[in-house]
């Protein structure tokens, strides 16, 4: 069968038929040896008949229209937005440079990241924390103030400054522990409650201080402030540091517009703001969705999941910033891989035909295209001329050859998930560090990770390199997190099914507990997890936007597997997310919600 290169890239928004592209060839000076040109074609590629091996899993074909999805658009682009918006910015600039109080700038700080706001002021921002932190007579004015001590310990902390758990020892008692006194400051109590969350490994006050407030907070009975108990519930359900930033921004611009010392001008700042990033998003999903049509895989594939728009929203999760449009674009790529190459190895494909395609991703050589089954022709061919097309965007843009530590990531990502489907096919149940060991790397966070760094054009150097290679904390953390959010969401179902690639099942057969204990088991690695990361925010090599990058895919993975597979199954809270951040824009009056703390959710820490 003659093949040929077919485009990738989206056409014009006139039409949604495949235009034919031909990747560039590499220019002279390309640093290593990489094929970029290939002769293949995904669309005339036809599966005769798809193989003997049924899938044990059936998935729902995606609730999205795409035609919907490519005719959102915004009224938020016009220029009369912009320069309101560039206005009000000015206006809250102002304030930010303003000699104030200092616990004013720090509330002032606080609610502009909520509101989303935070990404607009950074050098304003970090000029004023810094001024913070070398203060050294803070302590007078937050000496009894335990809601200023915990909002500077957590604003600080956030930006990877070196502040100790010892500024908490004026509220201990001679015993250790914390004053009883102090639990009838809810606002204080609460601040103390977030602060806790960024604690690290070892730091018992910290941990101590995580219990105390959230079983005296559980039980105020009576609250004369209905916005506080809002705001109460919404914490205990999950922590403000462990939250995805997007719905949190959603959330609270509801919640701050509730408070009586709202400022009316940051306000309207936040709610403009929402609805012109909203619309930067609507016309990168649109983007996102003629490059999913045009490739043309989820007809041909059907036992794979079709997630484009909840890929998009991931995307978002781990980048929401306008300018971060390539990086949600690239994200938005690989997670509509990872689904199709977990499908194939959870699902679909026999041993034989895995370890081919696994050899074949390992060579990433077009030679290999052969021995392949047609369906993993399509895969392989897809997934090959996507890669050496963002390779190629960096080579020529910053002179670095990428590719080899982008094939090196799907490589060990693919051989991870080879590991996982040999286990599955010969009922094999690993020890449960053996299974988390392999667990994180089949998580394809590292993929992501990967991706994410390049996409944003930060700065390359040796040194990142090889930090990015050795997979420190702030790397293998979320990768972590990743994994064990998923098999808490998916373990029921796979335990039904008799998959033993679950942290879940793997513990319940090693110690003989019941699923319950294992899942108390799980959530407290979630816990740790988190301490190794909060450390490793200090003294990192990366930027502090890639920083950001790794903590919000901990933060994406929390969210979308808190009521269940959000990637599996469409549910009513992916539809949710979906409607409130990219859909609908925000309105004058949106109400704010009170509730109660939800005790069902999959990763509550409630």
């Amino acid at each position: 069968m003659a093949l040929q290169l077919h485009a990738l890239n989206p056409p014009s928004p006139v039409s949604i038929r495949p235009a034919p592209y031909v990747i560039p060839s590499a220019p002279c000076n390309v640093r290593s040896n990489w094929q970029i040109r290939c002769v293949a074609s995904i669309q005339s590629c036809r599966i005769s008949q798809l193989e003997e091996n049924k899938p044990s899993i059936v998935y729902q074909p995606t609730i999205w229209d795409y035609d919907f999805v490519e005719s959102l658009r915004s009224g938020y682009v016009d220029d009369t937005f912009r320069t309101r918006a560039k206005e009000l910015t000015e206006d809250v600039r102002v304030m930010l440079n303003k000699e104030v109080d200092p616990l004013a700038q720090l509330k002032l700080i606080d609610v502009l990241q909520r509101l989303g706001l935070g990404y607009l002021f950074d050098k304003e921002i970090d000029r004023s924390l810094q001024a913070t932190y070398n203060d050294g007579n803070t302590d007078k004015w937050i000496k009894d103030d335990l809601y200023a001590t915990a909002l500077q310990f957590r604003l600080l902390r956030q930006y990877g400054y070196q502040v100790s758990q010892d500024v908490f020892s004026g509220f201990l008692d001679e015993k250790g522990k914390f004053k009883e006194s102090i639990s009838g400051d809810i606002m204080g109590m609460l601040s103390l409650y977030e602060a806790s969350y960024l604690g690290a490994e070892g730091e018992s006050i910290l941990d101590e201080a995580r219990d105390f407030t959230k079983r005296h907070l559980k039980d105020i009975k009576d609250y004369k402030d209905s916005n506080i108990e809002a705001q109460v519930n919404h914490s205990l359900e999950v922590p403000l540091h462990w939250r995805m930033l997007r719905p949190e921004t959603r959330w609270y611009i509801d919640a701050y517009q509730g408070q009586e010392d709202l400022n009316p001008i940051i306000l309207e700042l936040a709610k403009l703001d929402f609805n012109m990033v909203q619309a930067v998003h609507q016309r990168d999903l649109r983007h996102a969705s003629r490059w999913w049509r045009n490739l043309g895989l989820a007809p041909r594939l059907s036992f794979a999941r079709d997630r484009l728009v909840e890929s998009f929203l991931w995307s978002m999760g781990i980048t929401y910033e306008p300018q971060y449009d390539r990086c949600r674009n690239w994200l938005t790529k690989v997670m509509n891989f990872v689904l199709i190459i977990d499908d194939i190895y959870d699902v679909y494909g026999s041993l034989e035909e895995l370890q081919l395609f696994t050899d074949a991703v390992e060579r990433w050589d077009m030679a290999a295209l052969k021995e392949l089954p047609d369906y993993m022709k399509m895969t392989f061919l897809a997934l090959f001329n996507t890669t050496n097309e963002m390779a190629y965007d960096i080579l020529k843009e910053q002179g670095w050859d990428i590719l080899p530590y982008l094939t090196k990531r799907w490589a060990e990502f693919i051989k991870a998930m080879f590991v996982e489907a040999k286990w599955y096919q010969t009922r094999t149940t690993p020890p449960t560090e053996e299974y988390m060991k392999n667990g994180w790397v089949s998580s394809s966070g590292t993929v992501f990770l990967a991706h994410a760094f390049f996409a944003t054009g930060q700065k390359i150097t040796d040194e990142v390199l090889e930090c990015l290679g050795s997979n420190p904390d702030l790397i293998f953390g979320p990768a972590m997190i990743f994994r064990l959010s998923n098999d808490l969401a998916t373990s029921s179902a796979e335990l039904e099914r008799g998959d033993v690639s679950s942290s879940i099942h793997c513990y319940m057969y090693e110690h003989k507990v019941s699923e319950q204990v294992a899942r108390e088991f799980i959530r407290d690695r979630i816990m740790e997890t988190w301490k190794l990361m909060n450390k490793s925010i200090t003294n990192s090599p990366f930027s502090t936007q890639f920083v950001q990058f790794c903590l919000n895919l901990a933060r994406t993975s929390l969210c979308v597997y808190q009521y269940g597979d959000g990637l599996g199954a469409e549910s009513n809270k992916s539809k949710d997310h979906v409607l409130s951040l990219i859909v609908k824009p925000l309105t004058k009056g949106s109400p704010v919600t009170h509730s109660k703390p939800v005790d069902d959710g999959l990763l509550s820490v409630s």
